[in-house]
């Protein structure tokens, strides 16, 4: 279907948590960046994976090890090989040939390629219909057994993403026990956690919030 400028509209289920289709959400592709961008979608992922790295190992050098600098005896006349400092990496004790250091640059990525790396990742998502919206998420305290059914009965199986619009605390801890299942408030959401997943979960506020509203059809 297309919509009133023209593009191809895109629809997204909607469903309850007894897992019954109540309708369908459309969505103009233009809302979530128009076309998928591989290239963007990887740079983000891999500056992501850049910063969950530590970088804290490094090791000392012969100039941080503790020892003099005064030469261990003369240099000729002893009947031994010519040495240095106690320091050298030929001694035990002494400072690391080619030491560890701490990487000084990290991949920068700008919020506006991030939020469209995220968005592009999400359209990904669509047209491989992997994403679902649920009509409202009730978990009045922390219950797993709650979520894990309403899962089962959408037919999430090998793990999902579920994106909310605001922090609700049972319903995390309802779904931190889950195997493969990572929940977020929407705004966290990165192109990295969408694409981790195999199934994305939106509720109806979260997925109004990345798209800017979209057309619910009964």
């Amino acid at each position: 279907m297309k919509g009133s400028s023209g593009e191809t509209m895109l629809a997204v289920p909607v469903f309850n948590m007894q897992g019954k289709r109540t309708g369908e959400v459309e969505v103009a592709p233009s809302s979530l960046g128009g076309r998928v961008r591989p290239q963007l979608i990887k740079q983000a992922v891999v500056a992501y994976l850049d910063h969950q790295w530590q970088k804290s190992a490094r090791t000392k050098g012969r100039s941080e090890v503790q020892g003099s600098t005064r030469k261990l005896y003369r240099q000729k006349g002893t009947g031994n090989a010519r040495a240095g400092m106690i320091r050298t990496p030929v001694r035990k004790g002494g400072g690391r040939t080619f030491a560890k250091r701490v990487p000084t640059s990290t991949k920068e990525f700008p919020k506006k390629m991030r939020r469209l790396a995220r968005d592009n990742a999400i359209l990904a998502k669509i047209q491989a219909n992997e994403v679902m919206i649920l009509e409202d998420l009730k978990c009045p305290k922390p219950k797993t057994k709650v979520l894990a059914a309403m899962l089962s009965a959408l037919g999430v199986e090998r793990g999902c993403l579920m994106a909310m619009h605001e922090t609700d605390s049972n319903a995390y801890k309802s779904g931190r026990n889950i195997p493969r299942t990572d929940i977020r408030v929407v705004d966290d959401v990165h192109a990295y956690d969408v694409l981790r997943r195999p199934q994305v979960i939106f509720t109806k506020a979260a997925f109004s919030r990345i798209t800017g509203g979209g057309k619910a059809k009964e």
